[in-house]
């Protein structure tokens, strides 16, 4: 009984950090973010980094089925320091300006960061708005919300195509 709840338990902690790396899960760095012993994965998107983190509760449930009570201990141990890992991530993700070592690319990965936390404060905006639809009773206050949705995926679709020029643009430079 006790094992169920702590997975119930780490399932919540994975299904609030997918929350919150939500906005930032298709962006990629220029680098890795983790080295190997932390993550398997190469990758440079957050989003792949939570699908091992995933995977990994999967295993953990599975180990915990069959009883193996050694690989419980070592994969909880890893789950853990993941999910600190990415918690870490999403909380210093706004304090970068630069996420290259190349130089001539600086301006232009600022630029991409700066869309990047725009995409993230228009989607999260944007989510706001639609629960406050969702609760809201009155016509009036539907309309005025239900305008304010579709003006801000106006404002999205336009920061997306403005994120894809920029990374267009970027991976001509570091051709």
């Amino acid at each position: 009984m006790k094992t169920a709840l702590l997975l119930q338990s780490l399932q919540a902690h994975v299904a609030q950090l997918a929350a919150l790396l939500a906005p930032l899960a298709p962006h990629q760095t220029l680098s890795p973010r983790f080295d190997r012993q932390l993550f398997r994965a190469r990758t440079t998107r957050i989003g792949d980094y939570l699908a091992e983190i995933k995977t990994n509760l999967a295993q953990l449930e599975a180990c915990v089925a069959q009883n193996h009570t050694e690989q419980v201990a070592w994969l909880a141990q890893r789950l853990a320091e993941q999910i600190a890992a990415l918690q870490r991530e999403a909380a210093t993700w706004p304090l970068r300006r630069y996420d290259s070592a190349h130089l001539a690319a600086g301006r232009m990965n600022a630029r991409l960061l700066q869309h990047q936390d725009y995409e993230r404060r228009l989607m999260m905006m944007k989510n706001e708005r639609e629960q406050r639809l969702a609760q809201e009773t009155t016509l009036n206050g539907q309309q005025r919300l239900q305008r304010e949705v579709e003006a801000l995926n106006g404002r999205l679709e336009r920061c997306r195509a403005a994120l894809m020029k920029i990374e267009n643009a970027l991976s001509r430079m570091t051709r």
